[in-house]
Order: structure tokens, then C-alpha cells, then sequence
């Protein structure tokens, strides 16, 4: 093979040979395993490099079952998964682009998919490894073009936990806080977005010390991203998945409900950042109400209730 991969590398190549080794004595292309194990050639291509995401433990159980490796992939899958692997974001990014539903939890900053230029300049241009300006336009490049996502029909749910240090933390200053608030609001018209503010009063949660990403593909395969402030994990094992999502539906039903948590992500940005006053959907209701009848009155002041002088004088 061009190019082969020494299994000596890491657990994830050893991983990788032993699986393209039993492929080949069973006569099958990747395309013709990836058919039988219910998953994309690409997958079985991504396995045998060591690329991509690492295997599930389910995943490598049907594999022995199919090519009778009497358990070996399974056994080498623990060892596999514990391995420091640079690729995890890049895969979680990816499905993310695939995703009809996202469930997130920010403990921090703003998603990555509603911040502004400014705001996410300003983040990205305190990344520790940071080398260059240039290096930092691609990045900022890049996150923003993954924001077309947002505009995507097949994106059918959106829902995002904010927590209240979120609000609080002023990146970039007052302008750029206002900036980004009001997008949120704007992007909340949208009914397949949701966003939720956990406050600060709720105390302890699962996922205090960083955010979590749940993500569900179109095939129904479901995938939890866990990240703190230089790294991430992303978790596909159906066990570990569940045990994230029973922690983020703790976390929502601590959350403020979704129209008190846009009246006070409104609030913060009157307030605390010092924005003009932009009427809720409500106020803006009742004050076209009121102009509606201040012009009723005024429409029957200026027509057959008013009387001439002659008349005045009868």
C-alpha cells in the first residue's frame, strides 16, 4: 500500500493495520465492509490511516463479528481512544456542518456560530500559539464561514444554554458586547433557535468547568463535544453520549425559560453596555395598538363631529 503506516506509530495505526490486514484475507473493499458495517467507505478508509475520529467500541464489535477477528479490534478500541489525538475538533467541526440538531452549553463566550467579527477577533487574537496576523485572519476567516451553517434548511434545531458569565465578561468592550447581544436577539426571530441564560444563582452543574456540544447527524447518530479553553473530546460511545445529554437537560431545566432569558440578555445590553433601548415584541405591539387609536381619535375629531360657526350659533 502507498504510503503505509507503520503500526509501531501509535495504538491507533496498530488499530488501523490489523484492520485493512483482516479486510484483505476477506476479499472486501472498504466499500464493501463500510456496506456491511452500516457505515461510510471513508470511515473504513479513516480507521485503517488513523485519521479522523477514533473507533467506538460498537462500532469495532460489529467489525470482529464480520471479519471473525475473535475480538481483537474490541480489546484494542480503550487503548485507541485514550490516546492524545490532535484531531478531535476537526471531526467534531465537520459533523457539526452535517448536524440537523444542535444542543449546546457555553460557559464562557458566545457560540461559535453567533459570534461577530469583532467579538471572535477579539477572542481568537488572545489564542496563547498564536503566530502571526496572517495566521489569525485564517482563523477568523474560517470561523465565520462555518456561520453560513445557521442559514442551512436542514439545520432544524438550535438550541443554546448561555451561561450568565457569558453576559458578563466584557469581550472586546461595550461596543463590540452590544454588538454581539443584539445579534443573538436577532437571530432568536428565527423559531428552530432557542436560546436559555443559566444564572448564576444555579450553583453547581455537570459540566461546570467547560461547554458541551451535542450534535445529531442526519443518519441519527448522535455525538457529545466536551471543550475547555485549549482542548477538546468528542465522545460517540451511545453510553457516553446519554450520560451528556441527561447532564445538558439538567442544566436547561436550571435555566431560565427561553423569553425571560432574551429580556435579560436585552436588559444586559441596555444596561451594562450602555445600548439605546430597543422595544420588545410586546412593547412594540401595544405601542402600535396605542398609535392605531390615538389616530382613531384623531380621525373622528377632524370629521362629522365638528361643527361650524352657523352651527355653532343655531
Amino acid at each position: 500500500m502507498a504510503n503505509e503506516i507503520d503500526p509501531s506509530d501509535s495504538m491507533g495505526a496498530l488499530y488501523g493495520t490489523r484492520l485493512r490486514r483482516y479486510r484483505l484475507e476477506a476479499g472486501w473493499t472498504q466499500g464493501d465492509l463500510g456496506f456491511r458495517a452500516h457505515v461510510v467507505q471513508s470511515r473504513i478508509n479513516q480507521l485503517e490511516r488513523a485519521t479522523g475520529a477514533k473507533p467506538t467500541l460498537e462500532l469495532s464489535k460489529k467489525l470482529d463479528e464480520l471479519l471473525n477477528t475473535d475480538g481483537l479490534l474490541a480489546e484494542l478500541t480503550p487503548h485507541v481512544r485514550r490516546e492524545a489525538f490532535p484531531d478531535w475538533a476537526q471531526e467534531h467541526l465537520r459533523q457539526e456542518g452535517l448536524a440537523v440538531s444542535v444542543r449546546a452549553y457555553m460557559n464562557s463566550v458566545f457560540h461559535g456560530l453567533l459570534q461577530t467579527r469583532s467579538y471572535a477577533r477579539t477572542l481568537l487574537s488572545q489564542y496563547p500559539l498564536l503566530a502571526s496576523a496572517e495566521e489569525l485572519e485564517v482563523r477568523l476567516t474560517a470561523r465565520l464561514e462555518r456561520q453560513a451553517r445557521l442559514a442551512d434548511p436542514k439545520l432544524r434545531q438550535f438550541c443554546v444554554v448561555l451561561d450568565e458569565a457569558v453576559l458578563m465578561r466584557p469581550v472586546g468592550g461595550s461596543a463590540t458586547m452590544r454588538e454581539q447581544c443584539a445579534r443573538l436577539l436577532h437571530v432568536a426571530k428565527d423559531p428552530r433557535f432557542v436560546f436559555q441564560v443559566l444564572p448564576f444563582a444555579a450553583g453547581e452543574h455537570p459540566v461546570v468547568g467547560g461547554s458541551l456540544t451535542l450534535l445529531t447527524l442526519p443518519d441519527q447518530r448522535e455525538s457529545a463535544y466536551v471543550e475547555g479553553s485549549q482542548s477538546g473530546r468528542l465522545y460517540e460511545e451511545k453510553r457516553e453520549v446519554q450520560q451528556y445529554q441527561r447532564a445538558y437537560d439538567q442544566i436547561r431545566a436550571q435555566s431560565l425559560p427561553p423569553h425571560l432569558s432574551l429580556e435579560l440578555i436585552q436588559s444586559v445590553m441596555e444596561g451594562r453596555y450602555g445600548a439605546a433601548r430597543v422595544p420588545s415584541g410586546t412593547q412594540r405591539r401595544r405601542l402600535a395598538q396605542k398609535q392605531s387609536q390615538q389616530r382613531g381619535r384623531w380621525a373622528v375629531r377632524r370629521g362629522g363631529g365638528r361643527r361650524s360657526r352657523r352651527d355653532a350659533g343655531a
